[in-house]
């Protein structure tokens, strides 16, 4: 189970993950289709991606120019400040960064679409960072802010 909550910024949303915890650990369902659809977002991961911080490690702000990366991120270890920032030209929140803590406590994720340069500083010592993406990575055609 997931509830898929939306914010002020158009296609941007949190994901909070039902946990079940016991004695062995813990268990979640991090993405299912179905509830991504049911919450209007249909669609076609292309890349998975994985990185390894320590604590003051600042990566991003990223975006590609051409080929435009949706995002569903989170934290698997540690704690991570998330940050996108709206670069999409006519949409009523361009120029607006929006942030959220992301740890591996609570097991949040967002879902950022095309059009946002994406980046996120390290608060706990070390911190395990997860992300689906919507295009494959284009080195000639990343930028950064």
């Amino acid at each position: 189970m997931m509830n898929i909550t939306a914010t002020e910024f158009p296609g941007l949303f949190i994901m909070n993950p039902t946990v079940y915890n016991d004695d062995r650990g813990y268990f979640f369902e991090s993405y299912r289709v179905e509830h991504f659809i049911n919450a209007g977002l249909n669609l076609d991961f292309k890349q998975d991606n994985q990185s390894k911080s320590t604590k003051g490690v600042l990566r991003g702000l990223h975006y590609q120019l051409n080929h435009g990366q949706g995002k569903l991120v989170s934290c698997v270890m540690g704690e991570i400040m998330d940050v996108a920032l709206d670069i999409r030209v006519g949409s009523p929140t361009f120029g607006k960064a929006f942030s959220k803590i992301l740890n591996d406590l609570d097991h949040q994720a967002v879902y950022i679409p095309p059009g946002f340069a994406h980046g996120f500083c390290i608060v706990s010592d070390e911190a395990i960072f997860q992300y689906k993406c919507t295009e494959k990575y284009y080195p000639d055609d990343e930028y950064g802010i």
